[in-house]
């Protein structure tokens, strides 16, 4: 019998293209470029799954592709507003993406941006590579302290709440948060975590705010120049969740106006452009979209799309399935 045909939009860790090889007639991106729609097409015309990442876009035009062959998408990512999920159960495929096993990792980041933008260590670690340093003296490069600083989250989900415990056990953090679908009671034990009725209470009230929202319509702008005039002229943004949620260029008039101290972001509007005029601003730390970059958690999700996709062969629901 045949083995089931695979497609894998981007390079994965070795590991991990190494079992999707045996188990499967798997067809892999040796080069790493970004597939074209007409590549992304092709492959959904011929394999029965198509495994791309959160960078890959399949949207509509991509899923109208005929005829059809494949019947999987197994997604490498928690985030699934790239994929046109309404298009995809249209077209008869089953979705899959893999939460939970980069809930710490995202968490650890989260903390690193609040604590790099906080701390201004982005602009001073380039100012002593650059030799600029001249010795320490009592006003230089001051930053914000943490520790019994409001933290507040918008979104209450697994990275939401994991970031939470960092802050509140570790830093003394008073944390407040506001999601439609609030977790239950037993999932922020301990946290000592004040829910607010609106984003806006938070905006208000937070001295740093952190995104931990699901991307896709609902949230498009949800953190937009009203967001910005809400919060302190002393807080801070930190966003490891999906670019679109932040209105990127209210952002930089409100970073340019002084209506906040400043941001740390790992996720653009436009990635993997960023605008110009962040790039430029010190009160600003950027990152590449390292959120879940670390090997073991890199590892844990290929393994859980591989876990995903096996089940869907076999005949089972796969673990994950979104659609």
């Amino acid at each position: 019998m045949s083995k089931p045909k695979i497609v894998v939009t981007r390079r994965w860790p070795e590991q991990i293209e190494k079992i999707l090889t045996q188990k499967y007639d798997t067809q892999l991106n040796v080069d790493d470029v970004p597939m074209t729609v007409a590549e992304m097409q092709e492959a959904f015309r011929t394999a029965d799954a198509v495994l791309p990442t959160v960078s890959d876009k399949v949207d509509a035009e991509v899923l109208s592709a005929t005829p059809m062959k494949a019947k999987m998408i197994g997604s490498f990512g928690v985030g699934f507003n790239h994929i046109d999920l309404e298009a995809a159960k249209a077209a008869g495929l089953t979705v899959s993406n893999t939460p939970e096993v980069l809930t710490e990792c995202t968490a650890d980041l989260a903390m690193t941006l609040l604590l790099m933008v906080a701390r201004r260590t982005g602009e001073g670690e380039r100012h002593a590579r650059n030799k600029e340093w001249t010795g320490w003296r009592p006003t230089h490069m001051m930053g914000s302290s943490v520790h019994h600083k409001t933290l507040g989250l918008i979104g209450m989900g697994r990275i939401a709440r994991a970031v939470a415990a960092r802050a509140a056990h570790g830093f003394a953090m008073e944390i407040i948060y506001h999601d439609p679908f609030p977790p239950r009671k037993e999932d922020i034990a301990g946290l000592n975590a004040r829910q607010c009725n609106s984003p806006q209470e938070v905006f208000e009230q937070a001295d740093f705010v952190s995104v931990h929202c699901p991307g896709g319509k609902e949230t498009y702008h949800l953190i937009d120049a009203t967001a910005f005039a809400a919060m302190k002229p002393s807080a801070f943004l930190i966003n490891t969740a999906r670019g679109d949620i932040v209105d990127e260029q209210a952002l930089v008039v409100a970073l340019q106006k002084g209506e906040i101290a400043g941001a740390g972001l790992d996720v653009y509007e436009s990635e993997p452009r960023i605008s110009e005029p962040l790039l430029g601003m010190e009160n600003v730390v950027t990152l590449p979209h390292l959120g879940s970059a670390t090997v073991e958690t890199r590892l844990a999700m290929g393994m859980r799309v591989v876990e995903n996709i096996d089940a869907f062969f076999a005949g089972k629901t796969p673990r994950d399935k979104l659609v």
